[in-house]
């Protein structure tokens, strides 16, 4: 774990910020950060990560009964995931 992080480790709207046509856009600058994969995936366990998910689950497509149990068993992972998250702070 590296001790020196730059000020928006972990935060999901530095590092995954919203664009001006309201989709998510990646920071060029990141690309070059050593922590890049940890940061990401910090940011993806926040609150606004497990809601960012959680809203690409609801636009993901159904594909048919198959398709729609999965998106069901990916959001209730999720939200298993956030509850064990608020249970360990």
């Amino acid at each position: 774990m590296t001790q020196n992080r730059k000020d928006c480790f972990g935060l999901l709207d530095n590092v995954f910020p919203m664009g001006d046509e309201g989709l998510r856009e990646i920071v060029p600058e990141c690309f070059q950060c050593p922590d890049r994969k940890e940061c990401l995936q910090t940011a993806l366990q926040t609150k606004e990560g497990f809601q960012l998910r959680s809203e690409a689950l609801d636009r993901s497509s159904s594909g048919g009964l198959m398709g729609r149990l999965k998106r069901w068993s990916d959001k209730k992972t999720l939200s298993k995931r956030r509850k064990e998250q608020k249970s360990e702070c």
